[in-house]
């Protein structure tokens, strides 16, 4: 008789073994389909002797009911960001610093490919994974274990029962993007931008599920607790199960690292995967604690980061799109050219002044540039070509026939037509987008077929499409139109700085929209703020305040707003209820320097900005106060030089 216990052990050692040779050493020695019955043995196991089912067993990678939101962890040790370094220069004067420093010119380092992904923290308890956990605010992430279970090169299970923190990198290769984007396309959903953009989306996905169809990837690069050096960290990390990338070196000089920073920045596209530098480290960890951090960085280590790529192409055409402020945006037609990578046939233009500084007509030769997420554009024109000719801004919006405007400010033409399609349309993407109402399948191809059909003409008719409107829609099936109606219906009970970012008041971005949440607490409080009282707000200038205020006082605006109030949308914030908090900084600049005893500089910066005051990088004559801590820098000389106040701790505390 089979020991059925012993069987189901057997069957995830294989799997375990398995899953670790494809996704982490892609080494497969059985095919899919050997790998796939194996798995169905073992799922139809565990369903049928359920108190046997183990939380690390393969089968419980992708499985449980949707998030609501993510709870928060605050790491032992901050998660900081690195100094950059930009040419050879910053890179010699920074190692000339660690080795001041550290008190010897002979370090050691070790150099790593620097992926464009999310930071990413591990927690193993006697080995077994326990939370996965986002960067954040570098003190605080956010607890995604659901998701981070779904990513294969991820051991639930690692080699040795131990309890550690793995740090690394969550990325998308360039195969898996491309074949995301070609997805998300034929479904009617809008491409992403990056493989970047797409990792971190599908890491905030409230639904395992969702996440796991996005096929992420994981390189671990720090570990606690730690090795004598980062060149043995890396190799525990293997050696518990875990990937490591293996294009790093240990350089016994800067030297050695120029070389291999100057190698892999001729070779990045040769990779499966985005890069935009590479990250050095003093290898001995010790001198790492002897070099010690700043507030926002590690001394001991730094990105280099590589130049924009480049390339040179012919500008076929230049047409116009319109956005969903009515604002037309030049765009560049190109004649197809490699650049990192990715088949670039259109780029930004901006405004029809960059048109004119950069001199570019049709059919010159044009030099691209591409750095990082941003879009790709013009630089400067290589060639000019015998048959150019110029381009002229139309005075008629090209998608509805509609006036043309441009203020005197501005350089910006916009279309005033309220009823145009262009306009519509690109304020129901933005309606729909994660930092708005977060409405998941509404994307272009869709939102064509419901303006088209006449279902909406605004935001607000979204609350009143049924799943039998949207089922009879081309290409919509109905499980598509269920998942689409929860969507829009998830979205009422999202934070009111949301609705109103997504409102689309012009000059009103996200940070904007949050500041105006929290200091008003509900739509109401906002919409009878007279413009002296917006001015008063933290960050709201007159412009801005014109803009708000004119937004809150036009009928159509106003009969919207009604209209979603009434479809249950969230207009107050969380913080209504609570005290406000006097606004005794308002109007107030602080400059923060050294070491506080009782703070983090994020959190002198969060009260600051909660009292209506704000924080810069650099001392003028315009700064109110200097906060000055333990070891302050260069700051606190300007400071006297200029004659601002200077406090510390103590006081700013009294001043609360």
């Amino acid at each position: 008789m089979i020991d059925v216990a012993a069987r189901i052990e057997r069957l995830r050692e294989q799997l375990r073994e398995h899953e670790h040779k494809y996704y982490t050493l892609s080494q497969p020695t059985i095919s899919d389909r050997e790998f796939d019955e194996m798995m169905r043995e073992l799922q139809q196991l565990e369903a049928e002797n359920p108190a046997l089912i183990a939380p690390d067993s393969p089968t419980q990678r992708v499985g449980g009911q949707p998030a609501g939101e993510f709870p928060t962890h605050t790491f032992s040790k901050p998660m900081l960001s690195l100094e950059n370094a930009y040419s050879q220069e910053e890179l010699v004067e920074w190692g000339r610093r660690a080795q001041q420093l550290a008190g010897t010119d002979q370090l050691e380092y070790v150099a790593e490919l620097k992926i464009d992904g999310l930071s990413m923290a591990l927690l193993y308890e006697d080995g077994l994974l326990s939370k996965g956990v986002t960067r954040g605010d570098g003190r605080t992430g956010e607890i995604v274990t659901g998701n981070v279970r779904t990513i294969r090169s991820i051991p639930l299970r690692i080699q040795e029962p131990v309890s550690v923190e793995v740090r690394g990198e969550v990325f998308l290769s360039l195969t898996a993007f491309r074949q995301l984007n070609d997805e998300r396309e034929l479904a009617g959903h809008p491409r992403f931008a990056n493989p970047r953009n797409a990792a971190a989306g599908s890491l905030r996905q409230l639904d395992p599920q969702m996440t796991a169809k996005r096929r992420l990837d994981f390189y671990g690069y720090s570990i606690f607790p730690t090795q004598p050096s980062q060149e043995e960290n890396l190799e525990w990390i293997a050696t518990l199960g875990l990937k490591v990338n293996p294009h790093r070196q240990l350089c016994r000089s800067l030297e050695e690292v120029r070389d291999f920073c100057s190698h892999w920045e001729a070779r990045r596209d040769a990779l499966d995967y985005e890069i935009d530098g590479v990250v050095v480290k003093v290898n001995s960890v010790a001198l790492q604690g002897k070099l010690g951090s700043t507030a926002k960085s590690p001394r001991w280590a730094v990105a280099v980061k590589f130049r924009a790529r480049q390339a040179t192409t012919k500008l076929l055409n230049i047409r116009i799109q319109v956005g969903r402020t009515g604002a037309l945006t030049p765009v560049a037609e190109l004649e197809p050219v490699q650049l990192g990578g990715t088949t670039i046939r259109n780029a930004t233009l901006h405004n029809e002044d960059e048109i004119m500084r950069l001199g570019v007509q049709i059919n010159d030769r044009i030099l691209l540039e591409r750095g990082g997420d941003v879009i790709p554009k013009v630089v400067s024109v290589v060639e000019e070509a015998p048959d150019r000719r110029p381009f002229e801004m139309p005075d008629r919006c090209p998608v509805c026939g509609g006036k043309v405007f441009r203020e005197e400010d501005e350089a910006v033409r916009r279309c005033v037509s309220q009823t145009c399609p262009a306009k519509i349309k690109e304020a129901f993407l933005h309606w729909a987008g994660r930092r708005a109402l977060k409405i998941d399948g509404l994307g272009y191809k869709l939102v064509d077929k419901l303006v088209e059909t006449g279902l909406v003409h605004d935001v607000s008719d979204l609350y009143g499409l049924t799943v039998d409107q949207l089922e009879e829609l081309e290409r919509m099936g109905r499980k598509s139109a269920e998942n689409l109606v929860a969507e829009i219906d998830a979205s009422r009970r999202l934070e009111f700085w949301r609705l109103l970012f997504g409102l689309g008041v012009r000059h009103v971005g996200e940070r904007t929209a949050q500041i105006l949440a929290e200091h008003f607490g509900s739509m109401d409080n906002l919409g009878s703020a007279s413009q002296a009282e917006l001015e008063q707000v933290h960050e709201v200038g007159p412009k801005l305040a014109e803009s708000i205020y004119r937004f809150f006082h036009e009928r159509d605006n106003l009969q919207l707003i009604a209209r979603l109030r009434a479809a249950g949308l969230n207009m107050k914030a969380k913080t209504a209820d609570k005290p406000r908090i006097p606004q005794v900084f308002a109007g107030k600049t602080f400059v923060l320097t050294g070491t506080l005893e009782g703070l983090t500089r994020e959190e002198a910066t969060e009260l600051i900005r909660q009292r209506g005051g704000k924080t810069s990088s650099s001392v003028s004559k315009k700064t109110s106060y200097i906060l000055a801590g333990a070891d302050p820098g260069s700051k606190l000389e300007k400071a006297r030089q200029l004659g601002v106040p200077i406090i510390d701790e103590l006081q700013f505390r009294q001043m609360l």
